[in-house]
């Protein structure tokens, strides 16, 4: 093997893992998460059967997160200033539009599919690839986020039982097919190598985790059982947003 794609590999591999163990802060990158609970999210609840082996997985992750991903995080945001890693998040935020697009239009949100087209556009052109969002600055187009679980959701699968996978992290029966569809909508997915998609994945999460830093350590602090917490925040979130 020639030693550039060698180092490629080894890269993409520490890349990866960084990306993989993101499950364990990924449920604290959204704020809405923070915001007062209604008397509908708080009589969410999810199926649990296999929660020896969702504990343990949790555990993995959780590991993982504190031995790999924030260190990374943190020595990334030492080296890139806010500023550069908030257009960085815009950008991948744009790559991932395809996403959006469809998931709305499968809903028949067209007016909210055809939003996000715009968006798309827009914020490519006149925002320079999505370094910022012109189409919300300028124009009021505020995103729809939509991805295949919600799909799926919307025309009435439920969540089936939790699961906690090793590296990828919290999920449900119904979302993690839906997770595996959506990869065929994310354009990163059809760059060769095929440890390129793997790398620019592991960027993302590393950037998007060097922006919230401390959520996932202020959970932890405050929660009685954070794995409970954590499965209770998850499907709150999840249902919320699929009947949004």
């Amino acid at each position: 093997m020639k030693p550039l794609k060698l180092a490629g590999l080894s890269i993409a591999f520490l890349l990866i893992t960084a990306h993989l163990v993101s499950a364990a802060a990924a449920p604290f990158q959204d704020d809405d998460l923070y915001a007062e609970e209604d008397e509908y999210a708080q009589s969410v609840t999810i199926a649990d059967p296999i929660e020896p082996w969702n504990r343990a997985m949790y555990q993995f992750n959780d590991k993982l997160y504190f031995w790999v991903l924030k260190p990374a995080a943190q020595g990334y945001s030492f080296v890139i200033p806010e500023p550069g890693r908030v257009a960085v998040h815009h950008i991948y935020d744009n790559i991932r539009a395809p996403i959006r697009i469809v998931n709305n239009f499968l809903q028949l949100k067209i007016k909210q599919s055809g939003v996000e087209l715009g968006r798309f556009l827009i914020n490519t052109t006149m925002g320079i690839a999505g370094i910022w969002d012109p189409a919300k600055d300028w124009y009021d187009l505020n995103p729809y986020p939509e991805d295949l679980g919600q799909t799926l959701g919307h025309y009435g699968l439920g969540n089936g039982f939790y699961i906690v996978w090793p590296f990828l992290g919290p999920s449900s029966v119904r979302d993690s097919f839906g997770r595996g569809g959506d990869l065929f909508l994310n354009p990163v997915n059809y760059i060769r190598p095929i440890y390129v998609p793997y790398a620019i994945e592991a960027h993302q999460t590393v950037n998007e985790t060097s922006l919230h830093i401390g959520d996932y350590e202020a959970l932890k602090q405050a929660a009685l059982d954070v794995y409970v917490s954590l499965r209770d925040i998850y499907v709150q979130n999840r249902n919320k947003e699929t009947n949004e």
